[in-house]
């Protein structure tokens, strides 16, 4: 099985940032089991809760509380878990514009949570971080 790229400069030029469609809210629950997994995109086990991602549409139908709506961004390029900097690349380069980034690893792929206003501005701020390695390697 592939575990995925770590050569920094490959997982930048070919991180093929995708936005993806619809609205993502981040909620800690203290009874997971009150919401259907085929429901969830993330949940990690706090002290103070559950934090479960999900739909914006699903998280008010359900009536649980949020404070951010954001968009969701999937890197495509097959990170490696070990590979070390892409997150400190990206987040930096967002940051560098005044975006916030909330991120999540999944066995594939990354995936970034942006606020809903910020998402055209930071898939355009990682397109160029990618064209930049691009033209530069």
């Amino acid at each position: 099985m592939h575990t995925g790229e770590t050569n920094l400069s490959m997982l930048i030029k070919h991180m093929n940032p995708k936005l993806n469609e619809g609205e993502y809210v981040f909620c800690s629950v203290k009874d997971i089991d009150s919401i259907d997994r085929k429901d969830t995109l993330f949940e990690f086990k706090e002290d103070e809760g559950v934090t479960t991602i999900l739909e914006h549409t699903k998280a008010t139908q359900l009536g649980l509380e949020y404070h951010y709506i954001a968009s969701w961004i999937t890197l495509k390029v097959h990170s490696a878990l070990e590979a070390v900097g892409l997150t400190a690349a990206f987040s930096n380069e967002l940051a560098k514009h005044k975006i916030s980034s909330n991120v999540v690893a999944g066995y594939y792929h990354d995936h970034i949570f942006v606020d809903q206003k910020d998402a055209i501005k930071a898939i355009n701020v990682l397109k160029a971080l990618s064209q930049h390695y691009t033209d530069n390697l």
